[in-house]
């Protein structure tokens, strides 16, 4: 272990030496010093060790001040860089999560390092945090015992497999060493008191190994460095519990590591290593072809070596060795200063990926993992932390706890403030679910329109509970949804009976007990109606070449008996495709098509009925369609704000719009006129409107 032998002072004192060339470090070590001890010291020791920048650097001294002194801390804070600032507030944010975990004595810690890997937005912080834990573990020894084992504990559940994930075993090993020593300090001892019992043989051993390798190498013309290889105790008691073998059984306990120039030579010095001794085949590993997830690259033998005795070969260039010593942070340099671009953003994403543990991974079997950077993780009042889906809201976090917890569902409290059920929060943020004594969910709560559940998984919880309610109230309530959707479109005397075959569904009735779960929305409805109006048809043969002066969206509509013919939507009931549509023939103008239940084509038929012909839509109707519709409601600040954002966003162009106010009981009517691609596109936008507040009814205006 690495004892603190030079005096605090001393060691900061130099320090304060070293940074005379960087302001910013200068400037926290000024503020910071005497107050910051040998942990402080240590800290920066391991980060200039790690090659992080100053910035890190005085982080991670004003963090300390942060933690002593916060209101010194405030003060200080404005006239930071924002990089320094947010690196502080990166481990102020960590410090939720130790305290957490000192909540939890047993069970996985799964939930918090996803938690501690969703709340830091910089890379930079992990580093700190892990060279802090380290510098605390090696100060540890003076600890109360409850203290240290608390410590020992997070250590091994959460900074040691970051660590690990990172591939910095320089911090790693010792991380791991540290709190196996102060968890199993009997199994600890007894493994150190048989390595210092063997250890004269062991070195007399590997100064024969290292001197009859050097030799071969060299007549192969191979120039190297060689060195023994230390075993960490931790590594150690890994391999007999994994195996199940005693200590004597260990061939790798004596190990020596090749250090070359090239991948060429690491392959070349591998073949003068069996050359040299007899080795064991299933003892290796190529980790140069097949890097490990962290990056790490090697190749790993065992063979016979002197006196008949095993020994583990390790065979690297010196690059890969920094890099595997180091990890990420071997080759990861933070610019002072400069914003963010797309290569940091990249290369941050990249660090991220390497966070995420995989199934190789052998610090233990329950640091399994999965870090992804589309979720969100949430803590309950009580500390427990739960993974959701990006974009998940508080009423899917209620289902996510528990099935009733959702059903009953009423409100929510994020981090003590009230909350509309729809509102996404954030990693990190504590949510309490306001509950009622009975359950009652809402049917609203599966509509897409309204955005109370954005996971699957809560909308089937919820569709379940609807399930065991009486068949009838479905079927009353699928009714009711039909006529409603059926009203918003104005189609009154739509086609209904081809509808349910189109959902795979045998009667009408089930069709309305699936409207009524939320297993057919209104979008789906108005789209089948529209493929309904105007089936695909095979075509029986090529057709002729069109003639280029035809009329525009040639084969939206189909005449029957004449072709080529000018077609116009007639702006009286603007018809769209999935209504049942005819023609009446003008004079000049072509074929004006409407809506077959028209008032304005009854009396143009009244009066010709010989120029009133049929026409259907065709296939082709990419082209957008005039459409009137109309909302009710009433009226509040940024009404007409929201209701034209939403007509934005959704793509329907406004072509004319109008409102009216009535002063007295502040009911307010507006009017649009839009261009929509179909059915489905208007009956979205329709529903959408409809759940915005204060907006009682969204229509398409009907024909009459």
């Amino acid at each position: 272990m690495v004892q603190l032998t030079p005096t605090a002072s001393s060691r900061l004192t130099a320090w304060q030496a070293r940074a005379s060339a960087s302001p910013l470090l200068a400037a926290a070590l000024a503020a910071c010093t005497p107050a910051s001890g040998a942990e402080c010291a240590d800290v920066l020791d391991l980060l200039a060790m790690l090659g992080c920048d100053a910035q890190t650097q005085a982080a991670a001294v004003w963090f300390e001040l942060a933690q002593r002194d916060p209101s010194a801390w405030q003060a200080h804070a404005p006239s930071l860089p924002p990089e320094v600032r947010r690196l502080v507030e990166g481990q102020l944010a960590a410090e939720k999560v130790w305290a957490l975990h000192a909540q939890r004595e047993t069970g996985t810690q799964e939930g918090l390092r996803r938690l501690l890997l969703a709340i830091i937005r910089d890379l930079r912080v992990v580093f700190v945090l892990l060279a802090r834990q380290l510098a605390k573990m090696r100060g540890a020894i003076a600890l109360p015992e409850a203290e240290r084992v608390a410590l020992a504990r997070l250590t091994r559940d959460i900074h040691a497999p970051l660590a690990n994930r990172l591939g910095i075993w320089q911090l790693k090993w010792e991380l791991e060493d540290l709190a196996f020593r102060y968890l199993e300090p009997e199994t600890y001892k007894r493994i150190a008191r048989l390595l210092d019992e063997r250890r004269a043989d062991r070195e007399a051993f590997i100064a024969q190994v290292l001197a009859e390798l050097g030799t071969a190498l060299a007549a192969a013309g191979i120039k190297a460095d060689l060195a023994g290889r230390p075993k960490h105790i931790y590594s150690i008691w890994k391999k007999m519990h994994r195996k199940g073998l005693e200590f004597s059984d260990l061939y790798d306990i004596r190990a020596v590591r090749i250090l070359v120039d090239s991948v060429a030579d690491c392959y070349a010095a591998l073949g003068v290593v069996h050359a040299q001794w007899q080795h064991l085949p299933r003892e290796f590993d190529d980790y140069l072809a097949r890097p490990k997830g962290n990056g790490y690259r090697s190749l790993h033998t065992a063979v016979i070596g002197p006196q008949g005795k095993t020994l583990e070969v390790q065979i690297r260039t010196h690059a890969m060795h920094r890099d595997n010593e180091l990890g990420v942070a071997a080759h990861w340099r933070y610019k002072e200063g400069g914003g963010a671009d797309a290569e940091f953003e990249a290369k941050i994403a990249w660090m991220r990926k390497l966070l995420e543990p995989r199934a190789d991974d052998d610090v233990a079997a329950e640091l399994r993992t999965e870090l992804l950077e589309d979720r969100v993780y949430l803590l309950t009042p009580k500390g427990e932390v739960f993974d959701l889906p990006h974009g998940a809201t508080v009423l899917d976090f209620a289902y996510y706890v528990h099935t009733e917890v959702g059903h009953r569902c009423r409100g929510a409290r994020v981090n003590g403030r009230i909350v509309p059920l729809i509102h996404q929060p954030r990693s990190g943020d504590r949510v309490e679910i306001i509950t009622a004594k009975n359950a009652e969910p809402s049917r609203d709560w599966l509509s897409p329109h309204h955005g109370y559940l954005n996971t699957s998984r809560a909308r089937e919880k919820a569709r379940s509970w609807f399930r065991r309610v009486a068949f009838d109230a479905n079927l009353a309530a699928g009714r009711a949804l039909l006529e409603r959707e059926l009203k918003r479109l104005a189609l009154p005397n739509a086609d209904l009976s081809k509808l349910p075959a189109q959902f795979h569904l045998k009667t009408h009735e089930e069709l309305l007990v699936a409207l009524a779960l939320g297993e057919v929305n209104g979008g789906q409805i108005a789209r089948v109606l529209q493929e309904a109006a105007h089936p695909v048809e095979p075509s029986p043969s090529p057709a002729p070449p069109v003639a280029r002066h035809a009329t525009p969206d040639q084969g939206a509509l189909r005449i029957e008996g004449v072709g080529n013919l000018l077609t116009v939507l007639a702006r009286c009931c603007q018809p769209l495709p999935g209504d049942p549509v005819r023609g009446f023939i003008t004079k000049g103008r072509g074929v004006s098509v409407h809506r077959a239940d028209c008032a304005s084509l009854a009396r143009l038929a009244r009066r010709d009925p010989d120029r009133v012909i049929e026409v259907e839509w065709g296939r082709a109707t990419a082209r957008s369609y005039q459409v009137d519709i109309e909302l009710h409601g009433f009226d509040r600040k940024g009404l007409q704000k929201d209701v034209l954002n939403l007509i934005s966003n959704v793509g329907t162009p406004i072509v004319a719009s109008s409102s009216r106010l009535q002063g007295r009981t502040g009911e307010v009517e507006m009017r649009f006129t839009l261009r929509v691609k179909d059915f489905e596109q208007l009956s979205s936008l329709l529903g959408k409107l409809v759940s915005l507040p204060n907006v009682v009814e969204a229509r398409r205006v009907s024909a009459s």
